[in-house]
């Protein structure tokens, strides 16, 4: 679809409506791409930052009626392209829309505008003695993007993905039009449900710009355990155990020891251990340390029987926050490791672990190509990261093409999806439109159509 480019009286429009706008040479060059530059650079023509519902209605009833293609975003620190103006036109920054509004703790939540980060949301959760328990890796992503791509993290397995927490919104149509859904309400059957299906639409069909999430109380005491393993396939193999012990894991994550490698040398810190080449990173919470004991004393045992090498108890502030701070910077670690690299977000069945990560070796050997992989083995989402390292540019496009085809077809083989958390952007879409099929990327386009018939909003993205 054809858009006009913005003219002269555009740019005197959207400043005189907006917070801040800026043009040329002023638009800061982070704003052009996301965290995978590999994803190509495109840079806006103007950036509006806004702060309010009233201004999101102006610039997109403006633009709607101009034929202006629109990009919201908040920090872009996605991993897809999803927060990037393929087309030009206006990228619409709702970073400065970052307040708490309210925190009510009798009904057991928060209500807060979209650019609030989720590293601050966390924080000020825990000031008022409660939880946001959705946790993904990336704290300094805003809650609209995590609203927006389903954002799901090392306590999905206990707790879910950010869907389960969106009590209620306020979003701006394509035409600017406001709309409001749910409040705080424990349940809503009145209609379709429109939130879930703006909660992860990448902001294709509306921009979020009031949310009501849900919180739990805080729980009173958390432990992790490290457990080292002689392979991956022996620490998967001992998952579904620990899932069928009725222990109720927080988190269960896995890693190997050259992703540990690389984060200790980027943090310049001590991991507790890396004398084995696979590990299971578990996280229990409760409400005493009594509580907590009778539970890793079982999980310890079930892990140790499972072919476990040992079992390191983290219950020490210290050892607690170089564990998980080392889980934390396993992306930014590799990503500095190499000159460029790309990243496969599959879900798959728990029980199809091992066998993805035995193609994963495979494909290493078989292309020549350095994979790094860690990921959520509670719920089968892998993140497997393909490092250009050497590689010349067009070599580096051939390897690449055929470990991510291998990858992803490998993945619908098993009865997966091609991302678990991290959203489909414009780098995923051809994947995800052989995924589905026709029929169902047919039901997409039309409920896009409906929302957006001009197709100004986020155009390119997701299908």
């Amino acid at each position: 679809m054809p858009y006009n480019k913005v003219a002269e009286q555009d740019i005197d429009y959207l400043r005189s409506i907006a917070d801040r706008a800026f043009i040329g040479a002023d638009i800061h060059e982070d704003f052009s791409h996301d965290e995978m530059t590999i994803y190509g650079v495109h840079m806006p023509e103007i950036v509006v930052e806004v702060k309010s519902t009233e201004q999101v209605s102006a610039v997109l009833k403006y633009a709607n009626e101009r034929g202006i293609p629109v990009t919201p975003r908040g920090s872009g620190t996605g991993l897809c392209g999803g927060a990037v103006a393929l087309y030009g036109g206006i990228l619409l920054s709702l970073a400065q829309m970052d307040n708490i509004i309210e925190f009510d703790n009798d009904n057991f939540c928060v209500t807060l505008q979209p650019g609030v980060l989720l590293m601050t949301l966390a924080e000020q959760s825990i000031a008022h003695d409660m939880m946001y328990p959705p946790e993904p890796g990336e704290k300094s992503a805003t809650i609209g993007g995590n609203v927006m791509t389903n954002a799901g993290g090392m306590r999905a397995i206990k707790y879910g993905v950010t869907r389960d927490y969106v009590l209620g919104l306020t979003a701006v149509l394509p035409n600017g039009n406001v709309i409001t859904l749910g409040g705080k309400v424990v349940k809503n059957s009145s209609g379709y449900s429109l939130i879930d299906l703006l909660v992860g639409s990448e902001g294709t069909l509306a921009v979020v710009t009031e949310l009501t999430l849900k919180l739990i109380p805080l729980p009173g005491v958390s432990l992790s355990l490290l457990v080292p393993f002689d392979s991956l396939s022996k620490s998967f193999n001992a998952v579904p155990k620990i899932l069928q012990s009725r222990t109720n894991p927080t988190a269960v994550e896995f890693m190997q020891r050259e992703v540990i490698e690389a984060a200790e040398q980027y943090l310049g810190l001590h991991f507790p251990d890396k004398s084995a080449p696979a590990y299971l990173l578990l996280t229990f919470d409760g409400n005493t340390r009594t509580e907590l004991d009778t539970t890793i004393d079982k999980v310890a045992e079930i892990c140790l029987s499972c072919g476990a090498n040992d079992v390191f108890i983290s219950d020490t502030q210290e050892r607690q926050e170089s564990i998980w701070k080392a889980r934390g910077a396993f992306l930014e670690a590799i990503k500095t490791s190499t000159t460029d690299m790309d990243e496969c977000d599959v879900v798959v069945p728990r029980t199809k672990l091992a066998s993805f990560m035995e193609l994963v070796d495979t494909l290493e050997t078989s292309h020549g190509l350095r994979l790094r992989s860690f990921g959520h083995a509670g719920d089968g989402n892998l993140h497997i990261y393909l490092c250009k390292d050497g590689l010349s540019e067009s070599e580096w496009e051939k390897r690449c093409a055929a470990v991510m085809d291998s990858l992803y077809i490998s993945s619908a083989q098993m009865g997966g999806q091609i991302s678990g958390e991290h959203g489909v952007g414009h780098a995923k879409s051809h994947y995800l439109a052989e995924s589905l099929g026709d029929d169902a990327i047919a039901l997409m386009r039309g409920i896009k159509h409906t929302f957006d018939p001009k197709n100004i909003l986020n155009p390119g993205k997701v299908c």
